[in-house]
């Protein structure tokens, strides 16, 4: 059944080409809002300058085109919003919710990965924060912080919110970290469905809270397997995956659907890219898609 008033999105970071494994996420998304005759956006998460690669930004656009996912309305660009996520955040400083970590690397490396909330004395705000000094920003979780999300996809899930620590809203460096401007731009644009690959999984309690902190509306959440290559590595711009070659986009999109679990008809093999995605956003059901273990290439 098709959902009203659906609007999802599409986000990737430009620090290359986008590779099967990100087309993957891409054509999920943009299948879930077509057979619900929804919209679908396209936000470019260009806030972290030193790994950004020239160029990618629009290439992403480009390769999206050549695989024939067209999105609705105007590609948002993250570095444009610097404002609203300043004004985020101080909203969450005046609710008393943020202290500056004026730990190091180092420091963070002895905690194994669950940060123990030393830094919570320096409350955003207040005369216990040295101005001057380099330091992040944190929000601090309750106790207890048990969330359930709903995934479209695989299920009621339940996580424990403070198992990592309080996370980081503002990096040392002054720009916003990813779960804020995430859950903010999702706000903005009124985003009704998240759909995208397991390995942010964990980022969808995280951004549930803030959202709802921030009295936000927050989306349904929808977890894909990640692809990985034969070596068993989630398939990444890190793992040096191949880029998406245009000539290739009619095999590519049926590798993707194959991998998403569905059998597609071999009339498809010689069909055109709009008569493919015009199948699968008939054929379209969440069910078909494998639970959360990781799909290889070798799965098609």
């Amino acid at each position: 059944m098709a959902v009203s008033s659906y609007i999802g999105r599409f986000a990737p970071s430009p620090t290359g080409p986008l590779h099967k494994g990100s087309l993957l996420a891409a054509l999920a998304s943009f299948l879930d809002a077509r057979a619900n005759h929804g919209q679908w956006l396209v936000r470019i998460e260009d806030l972290d300058p030193p790994r950004e690669v020239p160029g990618a930004a629009d290439l992403i656009l480009r390769q999206l085109d050549e695989h024939g996912l067209h999105w609705d309305g105007s590609v948002l660009y993250q570095s444009t919003r610097l404002p609203a996520y300043r004004e985020a955040l101080q909203r969450l400083a005046h609710a008393g919710l943020l202290y500056a970590c004026y730990c190091n690397r180092a420091r963070l490396r002895t905690l194994g990965g669950c940060y123990d909330g030393a830094c919570r004395l320096y409350t955003i705000n207040s005369s216990s924060v040295v101005p001057d000094k380099p330091h992040a920003i944190r929000i601090q979780l309750p106790e207890p912080s048990s969330i359930t999300v709903d995934d479209l996809i695989q299920g009621q899930l339940e996580f424990n919110l403070s198992a990592a620590g309080d996370f980081i809203l503002w990096r040392r460096d002054h720009l916003p970290a990813y779960q804020l401007a995430c859950s903010l731009d999702d706000g903005y644009q009124n985003i009704s469905h998240v759909i995208r690959g397991s390995d942010l999984l964990d980022s969808s309690p995280r951004q549930m809270h803030l959202l709802r902190c921030l009295n936000l509306e927050t989306p349904r959440y929808g977890h894909i397997p990640v692809l990985s290559n034969r070596q068993g590595q989630k398939l990444s711009k890190q793992n040096h995956a191949p880029e998406l070659n245009a000539s290739e986009a009619l095999s590519n999109l049926l590798d993707c659907l194959r991998l998403l679990g569905f059998s597609t008809p071999s009339e498809l093999d010689r069909a055109s890219t709009q008569q493919v995605l015009g199948w699968a956003i008939e054929h379209w059901q969440l069910a078909n898609i494998p639970s959360l273990t990781r799909v290889t290439e070798s799965d098609k």
